[in-house]
């Protein structure tokens, strides 16, 4: 079979059965989940936890988080026994204020690479299969999305990165989230749809894209889902 049927078959499934599918072929590999603890995320890791319990799960600790969200990820962290992994900056906030001051407002891409990408890539080493909460309805940048694809870190490690709601709506994704009793970050009730560090995250007008909110709008991505090279 090859790459392009492959892919084709990916797409055609669930996002149950793709998981059942990946954990299959991925018995004797490494796998590991990125989750901000926004509602996909946490969607994917009920799913992927019927599989696997103690799947690490990687958050991006870069300093600058609000402190609900820190509080979200602590208590269901603890409620849900997670194997939590923190992808720490080589810097401290300090440290990183210090020698840059406030780059997430004169260079925020440089600081997402120092504060997201570095960790990330660092914390993905490890690992062969890579799942995340992506959807193509999330911005214009992720609307080609594939459920799976091939990519490269920047040390030449191959993987694969698994986006099992990658054709799902945000309704879709809340009605899973109720269902299964996931309790919702309370910085949603405030009209908060994607939900980054606390500087660069505001609420977005509305009927805007769900990602506008970010960055003040001067970029859709942080750069975590771009800096891996697709193959």
């Amino acid at each position: 079979m090859n790459g392009t049927e492959t892919a084709t078959n990916y797409e055609a499934l669930t996002a149950e059965v793709l998981i059942e599918q990946v954990v299959h072929e991925a018995a004797r590999a490494t796998v590991c989940l990125t989750n901000s603890f926004q509602t996909e995320d946490m969607v994917v890791l009920h799913m992927l936890r019927q599989h696997l319990p103690n799947v690490p799960v990687i958050f991006l600790e870069t300093g600058y988080h609000f402190k609900e969200l820190i509080a979200y990820r602590d208590k269901m962290t603890a409620e849900w026994g997670l194997n939590l992994v923190n992808a720490i900056p080589l810097t401290t906030l300090a440290e990183h204020e210090a020698e840059f001051g406030l780059l997430h407002i004169v260079q925020p891409m440089e600081c997402c690479r120092i504060r997201k990408v570095e960790p990330l890539m660092r914390s993905l080493e490890p690992f062969d299969w890579w799942f995340t909460g992506l959807r193509r309805e999330q911005s214009p940048t992720r609307a080609g999305l594939r459920k799976v694809e091939d990519h490269k870190t920047p040390t030449g490690r191959q993987m694969k990165k698994v986006s099992v709601l990658a054709d799902w709506t945000m309704a879709q994704v809340d009605e899973y989230a109720v269902a299964h009793g996931i309790p919702k970050l309370e910085l949603y009730t405030r009209g908060y749809t994607s939900i980054g560090c606390e500087p660069c995250t505001a609420i977005p007008d509305a009927g805007a894209d769900v990602r506008s909110g970010r960055w003040g709008g001067k970029k859709l991505e942080c750069g975590i889902h771009t800096f891996s090279e697709k193959v």
